[in-house]
């Protein structure tokens, strides 16, 4: 019986082989365009934990690359360069429809799929040259040492704090009460006052690993169009903001800086993360120039008077920040010059995609420490270490209630209310919380009235136990409030 079964596996391999060469001959019909998705994807994820997150390859295969919506992906082989630092996969381990994802340092990995990893690098030279110091010894966020610990079930907490709830609320984000649909946090930082106070890793991960923050990139995306703001090359108000857009009769040049920040543009784009062949899923695995992808979208509203949520907003927003600067270098280098270094985010890293546009609506990747800083940056109105980092008045703009978002959801590349909670009603989050929010429940909450910051990272596939208002409402409900009157120490 084995034989005739082997003959058919084979049978059907060449038929799906030739259905993919011919899809390709004929301008990437769906099936190509779905068998490009999946390639891009192994190939992106798998170099990305490989090569920036350190994590070994059986690991990333069995975590990130298989369990519920991912199945599809057993019909991909990738291959795997480790001198190189490049990954390739393809549909079956054949050459159609093949992407290769390369590692750069300080920038992640990038996705080719028209060239050799050989000939991308000999056109994009590291633009760092040697890693930066090492984080100074001293307490964090400054440098890299964390006074409290050991880091266990059993915390350090301040005496202000109800350090019983506390440590069973961090016992239930790690707990796994029903193995069929699995939380799998990976990890959890806990700022108060300035201070970590708790933190805590799932087996395989640590506290300098650098995780991706899919979505909660976006306020990071935030931060740099802020800085260059603070610059005098941007201002919100700026329209024809991509060449695209500067025909007189095309009302997309009538976009605006704070359109896309907000999310108001009105260009018509998919976000559906389920669907295969979404403008979103398609932008971020399968087309090159993210930015004029996204560009391209015609409008599906006047701009400014609808709210839409867009990974494509925050992609034209990096290649509007692209534009003001004269050499790639300039640019490549400038969010590790002017927000990570000075943030002491030395695992962060930023992924460009082929034309050269970083990803800012999804691939930062940075460790839960790291995270955490910028989330202590927006809690302290962009200051750092005495010093105004981002525009005065920053934080308040990024906060303020899109108008146009339901129920004032929405602010600025950032999340002002979470969904409403099965479980509690209403959110049991305190009113003035707001959020980076990022795919399988990656989340950054920033609560001014505690003074808190909490970084949650995780893999909870589809249909996975988190629910971020009911499982981080017990943890930051344990921190009392603080006196309004009581200025909060910068870090």
């Amino acid at each position: 019986m084995s034989k005739p079964v082997r003959r058919f596996g084979k049978l059907l391999l060449a038929v799906l082989v030739v259905l993919i060469a011919v899809a390709a001959l004929f301008g990437g019909p769906p099936l190509y365009r779905i068998a490009l998705l999946g390639s891009g994807y192994m190939a992106q994820q798998l170099c990305a934990g490989l090569f920036v997150s350190g994590r070994s390859f059986d690991h990333v295969m069995a975590e990130d690359l298989s369990g519920p919506g991912l199945g599809a992906l057993a019909l991909f082989t990738p291959y795997v360069d480790e001198t190189g630092k490049a990954v390739r996969a393809s549909p079956f381990g054949v050459g159609l429809a093949g992407q290769t994802a390369v590692f750069q340092n300080g920038l992640g990995c990038t996705l080719i799929r028209h060239e050799t990893a050989e000939a991308f690098r000999a056109k994009n030279p590291d633009p760092f040259g040697p890693e930066p110091p090492a984080a100074p010894d001293a307490e964090w966020p400054d440098g890299s040492r964390v006074a409290a610990g050991p880091w266990g079930l059993d915390f350090d907490w301040p005496d202000d704090v109800d350090g019983q709830a506390a440590s069973r609320a961090v016992e239930a984000i790690f707990a796994e009460p029903d193995p069929a649909h699995p939380r799998n946090t990976r990890g959890i930082v806990v700022v108060h006052k300035g201070r970590i106070v708790a933190e805590r890793y799932a087996p395989g991960f640590d506290a300098h690993m650098p995780l991706v923050g899919w979505s909660m990139s976006k306020t990071g995306t935030n931060a740099l169009i802020g800085l260059r703001i603070k610059d005098g090359a941007l201002a919100l108000d700026d329209k024809h903001v991509m060449p695209e857009w500067l025909g007189q009769d095309d009302m997309r040049g009538e976009i605006t800086l704070d359109m896309l920040l907000r999310m108001t543009s009105g260009l018509a784009f998919d976000e559906d993360p389920n669907d295969k062949l979404s403008d979103v899923s398609q932008m971020m695995f399968v087309h090159g120039n993210t930015a004029a992808f996204a560009a391209s979208k015609p409008l599906a509203y006047a701009p400014g008077t609808h709210w839409s949520y867009s990974t494509g907003s925050s992609a034209i927003l990096l290649g509007v920040l692209r534009e003001t600067f004269d050499t790639e270098r300039d640019y490549l280098r400038y969010p590790r010059d002017r927000l990570f270094d000075p943030l002491g985010m030395r695992t962060a890293q930023l992924a460009p995609d082929a034309s050269g546009t970083v990803m800012g609506g999804a691939f930062l990747y940075a460790s839960a420490r790291d995270w955490a800083r910028l989330g202590l940056l927006f809690l302290r109105d962009g200051r750092w270490g005495g010093k105004q980092i981002l525009p005065e008045g920053w934080a308040a703009y990024t906060t303020r209630p899109t108008v146009q978002s339901p129920n004032d959801r929405y602010g600025a590349q950032v999340w002002l209310k979470l969904e409403k909670s099965e479980n509690f009603g209403e959110p049991p989050m305190p009113a003035d919380s707001f959020y980076m929010l990022g795919h399988n429940g990656q989340v950054v909450a920033m609560v001014p009235s505690k003074d808190l910051v909490v970084v949650r990272l995780g893999q909870t596939l589809s249909g996975g136990d988190w629910d971020t208002a009911r499982d981080l409402g017990p943890l930051v409900n344990a921190f009392p409030d603080i006196e309004t009157a009581a200025e909060p120490p910068n870090p």
